[in-house]
């Protein structure tokens, strides 16, 4: 495995993004399944693009904007390859990790399909057979689901955004949260390692910072608004910061109950920026104030790529332009693939585009990331985030718009 010095864009906790995947680490992986057929397949005629995201269960409402967000993109592309006819074929995770591996089973050996994205908080169920029995398939989706098989660079995942590194503290939390005027800061996680070790390195780096790290509780059960004792312990601790590694439905009730106790300090969400807050009046009003995180540069910034993107998520019928989580991952897949057929050739099969793609690591979705995303490496020297803060009905971007970076410290 190569290492280089790149400017990334994300914080060691994006894992967290979509917190139903953490408890990857203790599930049964299911690699069993048969393998794929469909190795010489080219891309010189119709192209069946697979999706695995949740279309039912707990996971389906957020996952929803999942195939639009990969819609929007291929409709929206001009580039060398737009002659090439592509096709979305869709798989249910059933949000559970078996339910990953039965949609990725569909999708290869049903479906034959050339590429697949996912956009599944329960990969982690599917990797070991997509990886293994199905490796002539190359995958595009980001590492938050915790899957272990992301940071290969050899095999046929491509990741469409930083591969979380626990094992290395980057300072730039801690420095955002001192610049905010932090300086003592509550920690909260789910019960889950990934959450957790995205908390014990995000705390490593407040400590780095100079901060003290006050109340912590990473004990937190998934999708609970039960927030009672945590307000309690934020409150006695006397911390002046909020820094979790949870999604925002959890982080709303959090909000609502420090403000109703009388706290008025710094919040920071790794989730929530996206028309999915905006569409909720309730959330929008709880959430002033709050400072969210951001991977990618926001549509707020108003650069030709943001412009871009809003405009083909608005024909795709979202009204802010403003893209969701879920969207924002379907599109990523989407215009990471495009990039590997244009590098690769537009009539390349399916061997080609995996040999293709692990030797290049130019690929910034289109100027919507700061620096590239590179492919040949899992190992970076430094990490970025944009931050935005909710202001009345909308999200305005701080430090000037620009990302804020941190270097690896340990």
């Amino acid at each position: 495995m190569r290492r280089r010095g790149m400017a990334a864009v994300g914080i060691a906790c994006s894992v967290a993004l979509v917190l139903s995947a953490c408890g990857s680490d203790d599930e049964d992986s299911g690699s069993s399944g048969g393998g794929s057929d469909s190795g010489g397949t080219r891309a010189d005629g119709p192209v069946d693009v697979g999706i695995l995201t949740s279309l039912s269960g707990p996971g389906a409402a957020a996952a929803a904007g999942s195939i639009r967000g990969a819609q929007a993109r291929f409709d929206s592309y001009d580039g060398e390859c737009k002659d090439v006819e592509i096709n979305i074929v869709q798989a249910d995770d059933t949000s559970s990790a078996q339910g990953a591996l039965s949609g990725a089973q569909k999708l290869v050996q049903q479906d034959d399909v050339f590429a697949m994205i996912n956009v599944s908080a329960f990969f982690y169920g599917a990797s070991p057979y997509l990886t293994g029995q199905a490796s002539d398939v190359p995958v595009f989706g980001g590492a938050w689901d915790g899957a272990g098989e992301w940071s290969d660079p050899d095999n046929n995942l491509f990741n469409t955004g930083l591969v979380p590194d626990y094992e290395t503290v980057f300072s730039g939390a801690g420095e955002f949260l001192k610049e905010q005027g932090a300086t003592k800061v509550a920690g909260i996680a789910y019960v889950s390692p990934s959450s957790q070790a995205g908390l014990e390195s995000g705390q490593a780096s407040i400590e780095a910072a100079g901060l003290e790290v006050g109340y912590t509780n990473n004990s937190v059960q998934f999708g609970s608004t039960d927030v009672g004792p945590l307000v309690l312990g934020i409150m006695e601790s006397g911390d002046d910061a909020v820094y979790t590694t949870i999604n925002f439905d959890t982080s709303l009730a959090l909000v609502a109950g420090l403000h109703q106790a009388g706290w008025d300090g710094i919040f920071i969400s790794p989730t929530g920026y996206g028309a999915d807050l905006l569409g909720s009046d309730v959330a929008v009003q709880i959430g002033q104030g709050v400072i969210f995180s951001n991977a990618f540069v926001p549509v707020e910034n108003d650069t030709p790529a943001t412009q871009e993107l809003s405009a083909a998520l608005m024909e795709q019928g979202n009204e802010s332009g403003i893209p969701g989580f879920y969207e924002s991952q379907g599109w990523f897949g989407a215009s990471l693939f495009l990039y590997g057929l244009e590098k690769a050739g537009c009539d390349t099969d399916q061997a080609g585009l995996i040999s293709t793609l692990q030797q290049t690591d130019d690929w910034d979705a289109d100027g919507l990331y700061p620096q590239p995303i590179p492919q040949s490496t899992s190992s970076y020297d430094e990490q970025c985030s944009f931050y935005l803060q909710l202001e009345g009905d909308g999200f305005v971007p701080l430090n000037d718009g620009e990302p804020f970076c941190g270097e690896a410290i340990s």
